[in-house]
């Protein structure tokens, strides 16, 4: 089963699964809202560049924006300068961050040309960047790496063991090439032969879209802790899932009032923010969350019609109220069907979900 804590030096992670770096995603607004439902040992920032940090870029600091009840929280930076890497990491140290991580997973072109996955083919430049950024911070420094560039290049285990002989803490692996992005499996193999090298805590990341995945993926690869990422979008709920999983071998799934309220909550707390990008977060939100939903096609549909936050919410209220008076009908012409059905994923949070420990 998932472990129930994964330290980091000095720093507990209770329990041990991690809400993985997501560029426009992991804010921290959306980060309380993981924190809010539990079950997340550890949140992370979205990547941020090391030189729009060092330059003081204002668009850039925001990224490293955080709350006291976020803790414990790890920054995470690209980059490809040494020195700059290190500045960056040091100015992350002062703002109050629990740990450091470095970005080398990234596949996206723009982030590849300066850091990210494209540092997966240039051993050399990656030594010196662990070395500057592990002498320049006495926090927790760890990584996050992708199995290598391509097929022909799966480097994971020589990185996580250079990363070792620098003082690197800890390394999370996402087992795809760069070259393959979000397409087919990830080789949980890779996590495994990453975990069997090094002695120092391996992260799994990639395909973990239930409780039982994450449980899958622990007893196969022995890791120390597991790693979300788009999973957390599409259903914020999985973090807690785990946690009943761990204790009960079930969990529970959201009601429509559940995600009425998540939904509404977030879209106000980001209104409120006065978010220069608001409605296109909303929007991208709204399109990962809504998969799954009962008639999500509408929901879609009417907020991405919507061209300001406030249009945004009447839409999610509009749609939710519509949804209650459906489920309502449902439940008086089919008292026995509607009350066991959720439209978003199956039984409703009065249904436990069961399920088989070593499947």
């Amino acid at each position: 089963m998932i472990p129930a804590v994964y330290k980091l030096r000095h720093v507990e992670i209770r329990p041990a699964a991690i809400l993985a770096p997501m560029a426009g995603v992991t804010d921290t607004l959306f980060r309380r809202v993981i924190r809010g439902l539990g079950g997340c040992g550890l949140l992370m920032t979205e990547f941020t560049s090391s030189e729009g940090i060092t330059r003081s870029a204002k668009k850039t600091l925001r990224y490293l924006y955080f709350q006291e009840d976020e803790h414990p929280i790890a920054a995470q930076l690209f980059g490809a300068n040494p020195a700059v890497m290190a500045e960056a990491a040091k100015m992350v140290e002062d703002l109050g961050f629990d740990a450091v991580d470095i970005n080398l997973g990234c596949p996206a072109k723009k982030v590849v040309k300066c850091g990210g996955s494209g540092l997966l083919r240039d051993m050399p430049l990656l030594g010196e960047i662990f070395r500057a950024v592990r002498s320049a911070v006495k926090i927790p420094l760890t990584i996050k790496l992708r199995a290598g560039w391509d097929e022909n290049s799966i480097v994971a285990v020589d990185v996580a063991k250079l990363a070792e002989s620098v003082g690197v803490e800890a390394v999370a692996v996402h087992p795809r090439t760069r070259v393959q992005g979000y397409s087919g499996n990830a080789d949980w193999g890779i996590i495994a032969a990453v975990k069997r090298a090094v002695r120092i805590p391996v992260i799994g990341n990639g395909d973990i879209n239930s409780p039982e995945d994450a449980a899958r993926m622990v007893r196969e690869t022995n890791c120390d802790a597991v790693m979300i990422g788009r999973a957390a979008a599409t259903n914020p709920w999985i973090f807690s899932q785990m946690q009943q999983y761990q204790q009960k071998g079930a969990y529970d799934t959201p009601s429509e009032q559940d995600r009425h309220r998540l939904l509404s909550g977030y879209y106000r707390e980001i209104t409120a923010a006065n978010q220069p990008d608001a409605v296109g977060k909303m929007k991208q939100f709204a399109c990962w969350f809504s998969h799954g939903v009962g008639n999500g096609g509408e929901l879609r549909r009417t907020v991405h019609a919507a061209r300001t936050p406030s249009e945004v919410l009447e839409a999610i209220e509009r749609f939710f109220e519509h949804s209650a008076g459906r489920t309502a009908a449902e439940e008086a012409a089919y008292p026995r069907e509607a009350s066991r059905k959720d439209p978003a994923h199956g039984p409703s949070q009065h249904t436990r979900v069961e399920a088989t420990l070593g499947a």
